[in-house]
């Protein structure tokens, strides 16, 4: 099993945890990454983009003019397409842009983004992550003394919903506080170093494996 340090919030190593194989130490696979990722932001959309065909659109009953002696074009409606103000041809309608992956694939994607975020040691494990009050000054700190503080993206996973570290974090431009039954590949492709505790690596474990 593969092995990390533990460290508390002064960056103080404390001990070290074993890591699943099957979740940390696996060889990526891409199309696996590619499939949830595509998901994942096709499933941010949400889709309610409307536009008016002619048979939307107000007015147009009367043809402007008759069909023939005009020298003119012959026109049926003032709401056709090349007319200001008329319909728009095959523009968008609202409608689902969901997409469904195999819970298999969507753990396997998981797993290898976090295999890599190990093989590159951008993992950074604490033994506890709490803060007694809603100081952002004081949660800076912390990722100060652990070394994460000027990273342009950092991840904190948290073995459970906690209101005071994610309103302490909240006015840091370069922090994303989630709770790890709602991690995603998203996050985890686009962070520079995850910072998480022993029991949240642990509760990933149990939702992955």
């Amino acid at each position: 099993m593969t092995s990390m340090t533990v460290i508390n919030i002064q960056g103080t190593p404390t001990g070290a945890i074993e890591l699943r194989d099957d979740v940390f130490a696996i060889d990526p696979n891409r199309n696996c990454v590619r499939q949830a990722l595509l998901a994942f932001e096709a499933n941010q959309r949400q889709g309610t983009h409307s536009t008016k065909t002619r048979g939307m659109v107000s007015g147009g009953g009367r043809k402007p003019w008759r069909q023939k002696g005009t020298g003119r074009a012959r026109q049926g409606s003032i709401r056709a397409p090349q007319w200001r103000g008329g319909a728009i041809i095959f523009g968008p309608l609202p409608r689902d842009y969901n997409q469904k992956i195999n819970k298999k694939v969507k753990r396997a994607a998981l797993a290898s983004a976090l295999s890599d975020l190990v093989r590159q040691n951008r993992i950074k494990v604490l033994d506890a992550l709490t803060v007694d009050e809603i100081k952002t000054k004081k949660f800076r700190a912390i990722l100060e003394s652990i070394g994460v503080a000027n990273e342009k993206r950092v991840l904190v996973l948290t073995a459970e919903p906690d209101d005071k570290i994610l309103r302490s974090a909240r006015n840091l431009p370069n922090v994303l506080v989630i709770p790890v039954n709602n991690v995603n590949i998203y996050c985890l492709l686009t962070c520079d170093v995850l910072v998480t505790t022993s029991d949240a690596i642990k509760r990933l474990e149990e939702a992955i494996a």
